[in-house]
């Protein structure tokens, strides 16, 4: 432990020394990526012992934004830093941009220094020209704004035509040249300004305002796969390997290799959804194939559905069947269906070729012993075994003739690596089934299978990022195509788990009501709940494709999109959770009434579809929470001798309230009802008749869902499960409904006015009606059923 210490605290010092400021410096080291990006950076630049702040700053930029295809010229783009033939921020960016596209290629000194502005001074006097020029072009608007003018507007057109300028000297200009015309700060330009009350247009107008003030989303956001290459771009360097004993392996596709693959492909994008069959899919997999489905859907190209099957132990046709279900739910459609399994021949095959050329061997450490000798880098006692030997052994292992446990193939890597993924992972297990005796692992197949189904795009999650190493390293020892791969954020959603050992106990440990329980982020759990493919489908391609390593999504921009959907496509219905009896005394007890309920909210009254009939009678049902007995100024529902508004039907006015025997509880409310509809009372309760005379209304079961764990991240909690909210689920048996809703089908869904959006639930019966709720109203007063 004092070790970690020490060396953190000699980093936190080395990072001082180029000029950090002390919070960013502290920040860096918090950040294991950054801290090790940085720190080579420093290193390569040859500037251990300090150097100035701005030349520190430059160094920390390079480290966290220099691109990664052009690894092999950063020492050339650190010696122009550190000489201060690179000196600004704008000079950097363009030297990103040039090195990003020349990749691995032979660097052009002469255009790249052209590209970067090297040994262009700009004057002062050049930019104190500039400035006025640009202030007398746009005087007049900043005297109208004064200081509310967008200063970032005036710099950028400066940036335009002096790219290369000092932006201290730019900053000092601007604000000079601010003051020289506007003088002091008044107290008219500290002040916001006020918002004007626009007229109200007319109707036909007020549509075209709306078009025309829409804000326009960005390109990115219009199409989120921007960032990927084309597959005919893919012969830049992907990764740097850095070893112990020898040179920097770079790795990228020949041109003879790449020219081969895209005679397979025909240059098309080439993408793969990879599963393991252990488990139901959770909403970050609808992540993962908005992805790779996407992304082969926008370029015209090919997405596999590839079962990663490695495990026998932990998969079952449940889980496979599940998957593909779930696959084509959410509208996808691959091109193939395939299995790691398929490829197992291929598979031993280059494992026998990577013993042969001395990049793997058998080893016969216990599963702890390796874990041990990991911690330690220290290599297992038959790392160095003759090859012929290794053949020998793996040959017996396939064979079945040594025991589980006894023997597996390792990956010679290299044991002293900075990357824990490169210690000698392992390729193959023993582990007996019905055909093969060993077993590939993950860090073997995946990649492998990439090359040979020809995948062009490779996109995974960020927890990957440390094994691209070994990923590449494999393909490269073995001469096969090379993918580009990608990672990506991890999708989490607030308020849940996502870890599939963490659903499986709470699946297997009835925690829950199994993988489609409704307050799970399982796929089957939101499809059951009621949640629309295409309101997921929004809401991860909503969140976008970064690597912001932080995306913790609150579960309300969920809500949001499927409240979204939902609002135009679930018809409007009335339910009553906690009825009480209301007698409409002057209303007829033998007669009843049809009325004309909306199913939308702009139905059209020449649309008889766009109704339902409810039925009115003497007796009336409205929510328990909807009555009280000492009204007050904010409460919109009825009370002794107030009036309320029944939707679709007749205001109503408290005449009576009969009590039970302790006096406190309320068993039923006596009313009349204005048949002229003259009274105009404020308040408007949702409600449910008995059909006709001394029938019980429809009866229903509603299942109301709360957020399943109190906090927002419980995985990160040593007691997770002690952070379960007992009170996720509560089922109400009692509510009374709308005939209309009799005929309702499994998955039918309904907005309940003033409750929510409901689904009809799968163990709905024709005697019991069950419904999930999907989402609460956005503003619901009264928050009744909350």
């Amino acid at each position: 432990m004092g070790g970690k210490n020490e060396s953190s605290s000699a980093t936190l010092e080395l990072f001082l020394k180029i000029g950090l400021d002390e919070r960013t410096a502290k920040n860096t080291v918090a950040n294991n990526k950054v801290t090790t990006n940085l720190s080579a950076v420093i290193h390569e630049a040859g500037v251990i012992e300090g150097c100035n702040r701005t030349v520190g700053n430059l160094l920390y930029t390079v480290a966290t934004k220099y691109p990664a295809n052009a690894l092999a010229h950063r020492p050339v783009l650190l010696e122009y830093v550190v000489s201060s033939k690179i000196k600004t921020p704008a000079q950097l960016e363009a030297a990103f941009s040039f090195l990003s596209n020349t990749a691995s290629e032979s660097l052009h000194v002469k255009e790249f220094e052209e590209a970067c502005g090297v040994g262009i001074e700009v004057s002062v006097e050049d930019i104190e020209k500039t400035v006025s020029e640009i202030f007398e072009l746009n005087k007049e608007s900043i005297l109208a704004m004064r200081y509310r003018t967008n200063v970032g507007d005036i710099f950028a057109n400066i940036r335009k035509r002096l790219p290369w300028a000092d932006p201290k000297i730019v900053k000092q200009l601007v604000d000079a040249k601010l003051y020289e015309l506007l003088g002091e700060r008044t107290a008219a330009d500290n002040e916001k300004p006020t918002k004007q009350k626009k007229e109200k247009p007319a109707k036909v107008e007020e549509k075209k305002v709306a078009v025309e003030t829409t804000v326009q989303p960005s390109e990115e956001e219009l199409n989120p796969f921007l960032n990927f290459p084309d597959p005919k771009e893919n012969f830049k360097v992907h990764t740097e390997i850095f070893f112990s004993d020898r040179p920097v392996l770079r790795c990228c596709n020949s041109k003879e290799m790449l020219d081969k693959h895209l005679m397979v492909t025909g240059g098309k994008v080439y993408s793969r959804f990879p599963p393991e069959p252990n488990g139901y899919l959770h909403i970050g997999h609808a992540k993962a194939m908005f992805v790779s489905f996407g992304l082969a859907r926008e370029r015209d190209g090919c997405c596999y559905l590839r079962f990663d099957d490695t495990n026998p132990e932990a998969e079952k046709k449940e889980y496979i069947d599940h998957i593909q279900e779930i696959v084509s739910w959410l509208g996808w459609k691959p091109f193939k269906i395939t299995y790691t399994s398929d490829y197992f021949q291929e598979l031993y095959e280059l494992a026998v070729e990577l013993i042969r050329r001395g990049h793997a061997y058998v080893d016969h450490q216990t599963a702890e012993e390796i874990k041990e000798y990991r911690e330690k880098k220290k290599n297992s006692p038959w790392r160095d075994r003759p090859i012929s030997e290794s053949l020998r052994l793996f040959d017996e292992m396939k064979r079945g003739m040594i025991e589980e446990g006894k023997a597996t193939l390792r990956m010679k890597q290299d044991m002293q690596s900075d990357n824990f993924n490169m210690y000698d992972l392992i390729a193959y297990r023993i582990k007996a089934g019905d055909k093969w005796c060993i077993y590939p692992s993950y860090d073997y197949a995946h990649c492998i299978v990439d090359s040979l189904e020809n995948i062009t795009h490779s996109l995974c999650t960020l927890e990957f990022e440390t094994r691209r190493a070994s990923y590449y390293w494999l393909l490269h020892s073995l001469d096969l195509y090379q993918p580009y791969v990608w990672e990506y954020s991890r999708l989490n959603v607030t308020n849940t788990v996502m870890s599939k050992r963490k659903l499986n106990f709470l699946v297997t440990n009835k925690h829950v009501d199994g993988w489609d329980d409704p307050r799970l982020m399982t796929l089957a759990g939101l499809r059951r709940r009621g949640v629309t493919s295409s309101a997921i489908n929004t809401f991860v391609r909503g969140i976008g494709i970064t690597r912001s390593d932080n995306s913790m999504i609150r579960m309300d921009r969920l809500e949001y999109h499927i409240r979204e959907e939902l609002n135009k496509t679930a018809a409007r219905a009335m339910i009553v959770l906690n009825p009480l009896k209301v007698v409409i005394t002057n209303f007829d007890s033998a007669s009843v009434m049809d009325l004309e309920a909306k199913k939308w909210p702009d139905a059209q009254t020449e649309d008889s579809s766009a109704f339902y009939k409810v039925p009115f009678s003497n007796v009336v049902y409205i929510e328990q929470s909807d009555f009280r007995m000492k009204d007050s100024k904010d409460y919109y529902g009825l009370a002794p001798g107030k009036s309320v508004l029944l939707r679709y039907a007749f205001p109503i006015k408290c005449t009576d309230v009969l009590l039970a025997d302790d006096n406190q509880t309320i068993v039923e409310i006596r009313a009349e009802y204005d048949p002229s509809k003259k009274t105009k009372p404020k308040g408007v309760l949702h409600w449910v008749c008995e059909p006709s005379p001394g029938v019980e209304p429809l009866k229903a079961e509603v299942r109301l869902f709360e957020k399943l764990f109190n906090s927002e991240n419980p995985a990160e909690l040593d007691d997770w499960l002690a952070d379960l909210n007992p009170n996720s689920k509560k089922v109400v048996t009692g509510a009374y409904a709308v005939p209309v809703l009799k005929s309702a089908a499994v998955g039918d869904r309904f907005q309940f006015e003033r409750l929510g959006y409901f689904a009809v639930d799968k163990d709905s019966t024709p005697d019991n009606l069950v419904f999930n709720r999907i989402v609460t109203l956005r503003d619901s007063y009264g928050k009744v059923g909350k």
